[in-house]
């Protein structure tokens, strides 16, 4: 018998039945989970739980249950402020009451000493709100609205002053329908990822790791720490605060098949009528239906996928033709190290901020990875002034990059120009990788550098393209575009110095620009 119909006969009892079942009742839980994924989510001991998939799995019930009946200290979020009434709504509902609710503060004091606190992060920096507020449970509902670094900060506040007490963060979300919600692709790669090499199986526990930024995928949850970029497991004798302890992590999808509560109202025959490919997103939780770029996307995400899928590391490497060094302007950016052999490029070298803090220690790195006496690029506003200066007093052939500048061509067909040389960058990258090109670009199959070069877009100011600025990026993503713009900059097509030396000698002159 469904719910519904047990509640349609509740008017029919005796006085005598509804006192009897009254007993019954007294003292059993406010919330019960629907039997299936419902059920798994809420009682996996996964420290973060990955619930949804399509539309109608329950998974308001879920965080307003596990809120009401596991955790003390609760954080609630939703990206915007204005789309937590229905979560507050459907608390009311099953506590029969909004007693201690405060609606400006918006945190709800319950008589048992639970704490329901309900947030937003509109902003890149809203988390800032509510850092150094410890909760054992965290419910990012909606979470491919969220920018994935205001979801890694905000986990690392998952802690509670009880010992006895489980922390779990809770993710719901349906398949993101943007380039910009992907990352919870990313972040549930071992479900969610169709191309990942280990798949794992709905309420599975695997265990990941976040080291400088990136997630590190182990076969245990025992804390280890990082030995020439490696996980050792033997760290006796490092200090506590490099020992890494990884949280395990879990997906599981849920359907309106599982919800019984909506089979009967027509919700289906919703989901049902909408066109492809939200159709099957949000009635089957498909991950792998289309996303839609923005029809003003830069480059199109499935250029970039293209070149990532041509490429695999040759037996024999040809000469470098160029490098590109985006330099980390400090906080969460890093250092990148782009290398170009003919189209092909090579993996990223990455480094945090603290590993270059100074332009020594950056031109060491990067005189490091040079070969063939390649050009190097670098981005010389800001922080990279300093790099450039270090590698031209060491003799290497530096090129210093403002892309601030004025552009220097027009696109190739040479209708469009280019508001300044930043935006005609981006273009050459784009006009690389298009199919019609032919160039053979490949580039390698790095999660950070297919978002970067699929989030900005672009529009014309009078006969100009303008490629959206660093700083709006940078509200898209969470973070600074770095892996791009190395790539970007790599792919600069300047004569090596002996070249340039050959055509001087012709009495050629050089323009440095010339071939962009």
């Amino acid at each position: 018998m469904l719910p519904s119909e047990i509640e349609a006969l509740l008017p029919y009892l005796t006085a005598a039945e509804q006192g009897e079942l009254a007993a019954l009742l007294q003292g059993a839980p406010s919330w019960l989970p629907l039997p299936g994924p419902q059920a798994m989510a809420y009682t996996s001991e996964a420290d973060v739980i990955g619930y949804g998939g399509a539309a109608g799995g329950g998974k308001t019930d879920l965080a307003c249950g596990k809120a009401l009946t596991q955790h003390k200290r609760i954080m609630i979020l939703r990206r915007e402020a204005t789309q937590l009434t229905g979560i507050i709504d459907r608390l009311k509902e099953i506590v029969g009451n909004s007693d201690g609710y405060n609606g400006a503060e918006k945190i709800w004091r319950m008589a048992d000493g639970r704490q329901i606190e309900f947030g937003s992060t509109p902003n890149l920096s809203d988390w800032n709100k509510y850092q150094g507020r410890p909760h054992d449970l965290l419910v990012f509902d909606e979470a491919a609205n969220f920018l994935e670094a205001q979801v890694r900060a905000l986990l690392g506040w998952l802690r509670s002053v009880d010992p006895n007490q489980k922390c779990q963060a809770l993710l719901t979300f349906n398949p993101p329908t943007t380039a910009e919600g992907r990352w919870v692709i990313d972040f549930f790669a071992p479900w969610l990822d169709s191309k990942y090499p280990k798949p794992a199986q709905p309420g599975e526990l695997r265990y990941c790791a976040t080291v400088d930024g990136k997630d590190m995928w182990l076969d245990s949850g025992e804390p280890f720490v990082i030995v020439d970029g490696a996980p050792c497991y033997d760290h006796a004798g490092h200090a506590g605060e490099a020992v890494v302890v990884p949280l395990s992590r879990t997906f599981i999808p849920s359907r309106i098949t599982d919800n019984p509560y909506l089979l009967n109202t027509g919700y289906m025959a919703t989901l049902q009528a909408l066109p492809e490919p939200l159709r099957s997103q949000m009635l089957n939780g498909d991950f792998s239906a289309g996303m839609q770029d923005d029809p003003w996307q830069v480059i199109p995400t499935a250029w970039v996928e293209a070149a990532m899928a041509r490429w695999s590391r040759p037996d024999k490497l040809p000469p470098m033709d160029s490098m590109g060094v985006d330099v980390a302007r400090g906080g969460s950016d890093e250092t990148i190290i782009a290398r170009r052999h003919g189209m092909w490029f090579d993996v990223p070298l990455a480094y945090p901020g603290k590993e270059t803090p100074n332009g020594p220690a950056t031109a060491g790195l990067v005189i490091a990875a040079l070969r063939d006496k390649a050009p190097i690029h670098v981005d010389v506003i800001g922080v990279g002034t300093a790099v450039y200066d270090f590698l031209a007093e060491a003799g290497q052939q530096a090129l210093g990059v403002n892309v601030a500048e004025k552009a220097t061509r027009k696109d190739k067909s040479g209708r469009l120009s280019f508001r300044n040389l930043r935006s005609q960058l981006w273009w050459l990258m784009r006009e690389a990788l298009d199919p019609d090109a032919n160039t053979g670009i490949a580039l390698p199959p790095d999660k950070r550098l297919l978002a970067d070069l699929c989030t900005p877009t672009w529009k014309l100011q009078g006969a100009e393209v303008y490629v959206e600025s660093r700083e709006d990026i940078v509200k898209k993503l969470g973070r600074s575009p770095d892996y791009a713009s190395a790539y970007c900059l790599a792919l600069m097509d300047s004569p090596k110095r002996q070249e340039l030396l050959n055509r001087i000698t012709r009495g050629r002159a050089y323009d440095p620009y010339r071939n962009l």
